[in-house]
């Protein structure tokens, strides 16, 4: 299963971003090679509108099963519910502490969105 989890840097030691839709790259980490890779969102980043819908459909065609982000509008959450791609909220300082967050279990999987479109 592959996670992606939002970020502005490149690696584990990284900061999660909070903004799921406007986080400028997710990494994408497999759980069943240990291996890392970056999705760039750039695309989503320079939006007026619809950056959760973009960042949705770019973790989506990257494969993953599971993001892990700060935050996630209600229009990112529908898109990545209809693909079938479970969310859970954090607040970990770096992407490696989300990773083992997720993966100890102490993430709870998120049912709707926890905040309004647009979020800053």
């Amino acid at each position: 299963m592959k996670i992606a989890i939002s970020t502005s840097g490149e690696s584990l030691d990284s900061a999660l971003d909070s903004r799921f839709g406007r986080a400028p790259r997710f990494l994408l980490y497999d759980l069943d090679s240990s291996s890392a890779s970056l999705v760039e969102n750039d695309v989503s980043c320079n939006l007026s509108q619809g950056a959760g819908i973009q960042a949705a459909d770019t973790v989506a065609r990257a494969g993953a099963g599971v993001v892990v982000t700060g935050h996630c509008g209600p229009k990112a959450f529908r898109v990545l519910s209809e693909a079938g791609i479970k969310v859970f909220t954090c607040h970990a300082p770096t992407v490696g502490e989300a990773l083992q967050q997720f993966q100890s279990g102490a993430l709870l999987e998120q049912t709707g969105a926890d905040v309004a479109g647009h979020h800053a």
